[in-house]
């Protein structure tokens, strides 16, 4: 009789064990401190600038909405240079941004909107180096390990939200929002330093890079062509659309639901921050017992009950217990989500996926934030809070129409089985565009399956860069199905190839199995040449034309 747990699966190793996630680790929790306590100036100090709520909960729109407006660029950018590099320079903006914000505080030289504009350059730099960051995640830790190291990189950041806020609202209320600005300031340093003694591999890149906008093209592609990934970035969209209630009216919760000043503020962020924190310890035990769905269904309704109760309490005890609950389920739904794009994206793109899905998220809290101060302007704060309560246990309803996938045991790395073909025409890699055919044989009793096949097999074609896919058939040989295609140039070919993973070989084993006995595909590669091309002196020749050219027979 064997032992009943060795059925129960080993979880793996700690990331903590990795030298280097170890260090960016924690020099992030650093700076993540840094950036909690700013954010504590930087709301509180909006509170003494303007008396609108729609002015308050701005500033926490100003921070998002780099996220919506240039994630894609800086995933672009971090799936094509060395991440390593991206995440120094942003770090090293940023900083020059807050030293700048700091001597304006400082000297009293601070509007609303100047404010708002020091705010959104900050999130700008973090727009940039939060796609290097995350995909690099992938390079330093196994697959196994990266749902661990995403909820470990999350409750980091909710560790420094615990105790941050806290802080914030004691430098703030002991120095002003100068010093909280200057504390930011200096809370780059450490994560600089790692990153500098970092000294990463140099991966062998076998094509020069896409241009930028040319990776922003295909990162869109890519996620609008993987269901997966279009059903995780609809339902965080969907999300984060009342889930950025809390932060945005966390100042006015404090100031007037619990008549509170900044210390008061900064308790209540900790509080979020600790049920983050607890939230970020659950993740892989939830994971682990419960599917995608049912978890973030769950998360929907404890967010919808700690916002009900953050709204109607008056009582700062009651409210620190339902902010707790609303941090603990805020972070286990972006870890989930966080952690099922980066599973369901290749590395190729998972920067750029990870940066759809965060323009996307992002954008619905920066909207949702806007709205709900409008409202709490006219309705007053605890109704825009019961409202984004409502709408957020009504997201669940959109799981029973499309449920989010398990993609644990997909495996997306690179099938790596293509080799460049030798040619008989010379041509330079950036020659094209180039057209690819690829005969296919199949008996009359296997087209249905074939046909589902090849629907599979076009979604893969496009997905990965081909243009112009087409599936046609013989009129004289019924059996002769021909696949047809095109890419840019020659290069773009072998980059369309080198993105195939293990998980798109099952879709061409099942065309391969259709085949008639004893064919197989066969590929034509041809690249288009235009007649009007030649040269001038060439076209002014006599042309001799072949009598047998002429024959109706020989026209095909």
């Amino acid at each position: 009789m064997s032992d009943a747990s060795s059925d129960t699966p080993t979880p793996p190793p700690s990331p903590f064990r990795v030298p280097i996630f170890r260090a960016v680790w924690a020099a992030s929790l650093m700076s993540n401190f840094g950036g909690q306590i700013q954010s504590v100036g930087a709301a509180w100090m909006m509170t003494s600038l303007a008396q609108s709520a729609q002015m308050v909960a701005l500033v926490q729109t100003s921070a998002v909405l780099p996220f919506m407006l240039l994630a894609l660029l800086g995933g672009a950018v971090a799936d094509n240079f060395d991440r390593r590099k991206v995440m120094l320079v942003s770090q090293s903006f940023m900083l020059l941004v807050s030293a700048i914000l700091s001597l304006f505080a400082w000297q009293g030289w601070l509007t609303p909107w100047l404010l708002l504009v020091f705010t959104f350059l900050i999130g700008c730099g973090m727009t940039m180096n939060g796609p290097a960051w995350q995909a690099s995640v992938g390079e330093i830790v196994p697959r196994p390990q990266i749902p661990g190291a995403v909820a470990l990189n999350s409750m980091g950041f909710n560790l420094a939200r615990t105790a941050g806020p806290a802080i914030g609202g004691a430098v703030v209320a002991a120095a002003g929002a100068a010093a909280a600005f200057l504390f930011n300031t200096l809370s780059y340093l450490g994560l600089i330093a790692v990153l500098l003694r970092w000294r990463k591999p140099k991966a062998q890149r076998l094509l020069p890079r896409e241009g930028v906008f040319v990776a922003m093209g295909a990162g869109l592609r890519y996620v609008a062509m993987s269901p997966n990934l279009r059903i995780v970035i609809g339902r965080s969209t969907a999300f984060g659309l009342c889930a950025g209630a809390i932060p945005a009216m966390m100042p006015l919760v404090a100031r007037e639901l619990i008549q509170g000043g900044p210390l008061t503020y900064g308790i209540l962020l900790g509080a979020f921050g600790s049920g983050a924190v607890m939230g970020g310890l659950l993740t892989d035990r939830l994971r682990r017992r419960m599917t995608i769905e049912t978890m973030i269904r769950l998360i929907s309704l404890t967010l919808a009950a700690g916002t009900a109760v953050t709204a109607l309490s008056h009582w700062l005890v009651l409210t620190i217990l339902g902010l707790m609950l609303a941090g603990a389920s805020w972070v286990l739904a972006f870890s989930t989500f966080n952690i099922t794009i980066q599973l369901a994206s290749p590395r190729w793109v998972v920067a750029r996926a990870l940066s759809v899905y965060q323009m996307a998220s992002f954008g619905g809290m920066a909207l949702g934030a806007w709205g709900l101060g409008v409202l709490a302007d006219h309705q007053g704060v605890a109704f825009a809070l019961l409202v984004a309560a409502a709408v957020q246990a009504g997201v669940i309803l959109i799981g029973l129409m499309q449920p989010l996938p398990q993609v644990d045991d997909l495996n997306l790395d690179p099938l790596r089985q293509f080799q460049e073909p030798q040619l008989a025409v010379g041509i330079e890699p950036r020659s094209g565009p180039v057209v690819i055919t690829i005969e296919h044989r199949i008996e009359q009793e296997n087209i249905v399956v074939f046909l589902a096949a090849m629907t599979e097999r076009r979604r893969i074609r496009r997905r990965d860069g081909a243009r112009g896919w087409t599936l046609l058939r013989d009129l004289h040989e019924p059996e002769l199905w021909v696949e047809r295609y095109h890419v840019a140039t020659w290069h773009d070919y072998i980059r369309h190839n080198l993105r195939r993973t293990h998980a798109d070989a099952e879709n061409s084993a099942a065309i391969h199995a259709l085949h008639k006995p004893g064919t197989s595909p066969r590929v034509h590669r041809m690249i288009e040449r235009q007649t009007g091309s030649l040269p001038s002196a060439r076209r002014n020749e006599p042309v001799t034309i072949d009598p047998e050219m002429t024959d109706p027979a020989r026209s095909a």
